[in-house]
Parts: C-alpha cells; sequence; structure tokens
C-alpha cells in the first residue's frame, strides 16, 4: 500500500490544499531525483488501471526536459503500463515519499539496451513516509491532548505532546497522575498540536516508560486510531511544517 500513489484530487479540495507538498523548484526537483538516481532508488510505477512496473532512474538530462528510466523490453508489465494514459512514479528517500507524474512514456531500444524515456517533470510531491519519523514541537509551542483518565472518567486530563508521528503520538504523564497502563484504550481525545492543526482521534497505549527523576513523570507511546483522511493530512502537513521549521532555525 505504501507504494500506491497519493489522491492528489481528493487532498487538493481540502482548506490547505497541495501547495505544503509541492516542490516546483527546478533546482530541487532536480536534486530530489539527482538523489534518486545516485542511491539507486527503487521507483514503483502505477496506472489507475492497476498495471505496475518497478524500475530506476537511469539518467536526467534537464536540458533537453529528458528523464531516462531503465526497462525490460520483453516485460508484459511494462507493456500493460505504457497502453496508459496516465502514469505516476513513487519511491522513497529515506522518510520522504515522492511522487510525479510521467508524461508522453515511451520505450526506447539502443542496441541490446531498452529504456523508459519521459518528459523531465516540472513538479513532484514530497509526503512523510507513514509512521517512520517523529518530530518533537517547537519550543515556541505547547501542545496538548485533552482526554479522560481511562480509569477515572471523571477526572479530565490536559497532557503535554513530547512528539508526533504519522499515526502516533507520546505524552508526558505527570507522576501526580493516577498511572495509565499499556494496552489502554482511550476512545475520544482532542490533540492540539498548533493553532491550525486539531484533530479528534482516538488512542491505544503501547508503551510507558519511566522518565528522569528530574522530569517527574511518564511518556506514553500511544497509536492514534479513526483519525480519518481529513486528520491524517492535517497531521502531515503539521510534521512536514515543523521539520521546515526547524531546518530554518539550524541555518
Amino acid at each position: 500500500m505504501e507504494t500506491l500513489p497519493m489522491p492528489l484530487e481528493a487532498m487538493s479540495g481540502s482548506p490547505h490544499g497541495l501547495g505544503e507538498f509541492r516542490v516546483s523548484s527546478p533546482a530541487e526537483v532536480l536534486s530530489l531525483l539527482k538523489q534518486c538516481a545516485d542511491g539507486n532508488v527503487l521507483l514503483s510505477l502505477s496506472s489507475p488501471e492497476g498495471a505496475a512496473y518497478t524500475t530506476t532512474v537511469w539518467a536526467l538530462d534537464p536540458a533537453r526536459g529528458l528523464l531516462c528510466l531503465s526497462a525490460d523490453g520483453g516485460d508484459i508489465k511494462l507493456q500493460r503500463l505504457l497502453e496508459s494514459e496516465e502514469v505516476v512514479a513513487v519511491g522513497y528517500l529515506d522518510s520522504v515519499k515522492l511522487q510525479f507524474d510521467l508524461h508522453d512514456l515511451v520505450l526506447v531500444h539502443s542496441g541490446r539496451a531498452s529504456a523508459l524515456n519521459a518528459r523531465f517533470p516540472r513538479e513532484l510531491y514530497r509526503f512523510q513516509r507513514r509512521g517512520s519519523y517523529r518530530v518533537r514541537p517547537l519550543l515556541n509551542t505547547s501542545p496538548t491532548a485533552t482526554l479522560r483518565h481511562p480509569a477515572l472518567p471523571d477526572m479530565q486530563l490536559s497532557l503535554r505532546v513530547l512528539d508526533v508521528s504519522i499515526g502516533g503520538v507520546a505524552l508526558f504523564l505527570p507522576d501526580d497522575v493516577p498511572p495509565i497502563e499499556p494496552g489502554v484504550q482511550i476512545a475520544r481525545v482532542q490533540v492540539d498540536l498548533d493553532g491550525d492543526t486539531r484533530l479528534q482521534s482516538g488512542l491505544v497505549v503501547h508503551h510507558v516508560t519511566l522518565l528522569h527523576h528530574e522530569s517527574r513523570g511518564a511518556r506514553l507511546g500511544c497509536e492514534m486510531l479513526n483519525l480519518g483522511g481529513e486528520g491524517e493530512r492535517a497531521l502531515q502537513r503539521y510534521i512536514d511544517q515543523t521539520q521546515k521549521r526547524r531546518r530554518l532555525l539550524s541555518l
């Protein structure tokens, strides 16, 4: 499932659109594709009809507007893919999912070798890989999770968010609050990450780790449940923006 393209049309209808994920700078597009070529990164090509093929970047020629991919000209899966008018490429650079359309895709032959040529992409999209990267909130923010204690429903808690990933969150439980055991499920939780990101979800507690004695509390490692498509997109935007801001602060 991770190699399937993100549904761009559905995401474009969200309040923030696709601007957070789009890379349209020619230099940055070239840099990301060069990393794919240098790292021999596998690209999964797919069409709406269900055709699929795995390849790598063979050569880059932005001056001629050409992207060249490796190919086995005799592969029947490739032949099915070439019959489609819409082909999308998906690959991973560490924790980042790259996605871009392939236009004017054609199979070419040179001697005994075959290759796929396509128009050099003018833009691509980058998404954080699900569950693979956690970010800590910036120092000038105070994200919280509001919930009722699972063992004491009359006790409402506002717990500090220590870090967050797609599908997961770590919360700080002070030592003056009754403990919460691993395996506990909490049906309704409101997570306020910043002024633009408020999530409603359920939680299941997977890990409870006692922190250094000066912290006076424990770290709850939780999985977020039932976020929904819009909630996942909002969380993705928050993670992406937090990473960008951290990079700017480190310059």
